[in-house]
C-alpha cells in the first residue's frame, strides 16, 4: 500500500481555555483520492484544515502530510512544505486586492521554486490556461485588480492560484459557497479534472451534503456512527 498523503492518528485540539473541538482517532487520504469532508457550521472543519496545513498544532496525536510529521517540523519547515506541496483554496479567498487576476494566480510561484519549475517556462500561459478552464478567459479582465471582480469570480481565481505549479495536495475550504448550482457543479468537475491530470489528492470541505456523489469518497465529520470526531464541542 502506498504512503498516504494525509495520515491522522489520535489528534485532540482545543482553543485556549475552551472546550475540545476535535478528537479524531483516525483519518487518512490516499494519493490520488478526491475526498469530500462534510460537517455543519461549528463542527471543526476549518480547524481540521488548519491542522493539516500546519497553521495550527494539535495538543496530542500525530498528523503526517506527504510523509512528514507536522509536529516534528519547525514553523519555517511547515511553511516550506505548504508552499511547495499544498495548494489551499481559502474560505475567504485570501487574495491580494491590489494585484491583478494573473498576478494573484502566479503568487505561489514567487515563494516556491519547486512549483515555479512545475509550472514550466511559460508560467503566465499556465495561469491563463487554468483561469480559462474555470471560465475566466477575457484578456482585459485578467489585467484588472482582483478586487474589481465579483465574489464568484474571485473564488475561481483562488482555485487557479491553488492549482498552479501542480501541488500534490489541494485543500478546499467551502470553495463553492458563492456559486449557483450549475456553476458549482462545473467548478467541481473542472477541479476534479485538474487534480486527476496532475495526480494530486483533493480534500474538499463543505456543509452541503448534496455534493458528496461528485467525489470518490465522502466522510461526515459530525456523524457519530463513523466515529471520526469524538468531540462534541463547537469549533
Amino acid at each position: 500500500m502506498s504512503q498516504p498523503v494525509i495520515d491522522i492518528r489520535d489528534i485532540a485540539f482545543a482553543w485556549k481555555q475552551g472546550p475540545q473541538v476535535l478528537d479524531i482517532p483516525a483519518f487518512r487520504v490516499d494519493a490520488g483520492e478526491r475526498v469530500f469532508l462534510r460537517g455543519p457550521s461549528g463542527s471543526g472543519k476549518s480547524t481540521l484544515l488548519g491542522l493539516i496545513a500546519g497553521v495550527l498544532a494539535p495538543q496530542s496525536g500525530t498528523i503526517h502530510v506527504l510523509g512528514q510529521d507536522m509536529s516534528a517540523l519547525s514553523p519555517s519547515k511547515r511553511d516550506r512544505l505548504r508552499a511547495d506541496h499544498v495548494g489551499v483554496i481559502f474560505q475567504m479567498f485570501n487574495l491580494v486586492p491590489y494585484l491583478s487576476v494573473t498576478g494573484n494566480v502566479l503568487l505561489p510561484l514567487r515563494f516556491s521554486p519547486a512549483r515555479r519549475k512545475a509550472a514550466g517556462h511559460d508560467a503566465e500561459g499556465e495561469a491563463r490556461r487554468l483561469l480559462a478552464r474555470l471560465g475566466l478567459e477575457d484578456a482585459q479582465m485578467l489585467k484588472r485588480r482582483v478586487s474589481d471582480l465579483s465574489v464568484g469570480q474571485q473564488q475561481r481565481v483562488a482555485a487557479a492560484r491553488a492549482l498552479i505549479g501542480a501541488p500534490e495536495l489541494i485543500i478546499a475550504d467551502e470553495p463553492t459557497s458563492a456559486l449557483d448550482a450549475d456553476a458549482r457543479d462545473r467548478f467541481i468537475a473542472l477541479l476534479s479534472e485538474e487534480v486527476t491530470r496532475t495526480g494530486a489528492s483533493l480534500l474538499f470541505v463543505s456543509h452541503d451534503a448534496s455534493l458528496a456523489p461528485l467525489f470518490t469518497r465522502a466522510v461526515d465529520l459530525a456523524a457519530v456512527n463513523q466515529v471520526m470526531n469524538r468531540a462534541g464541542a463547537l469549533a
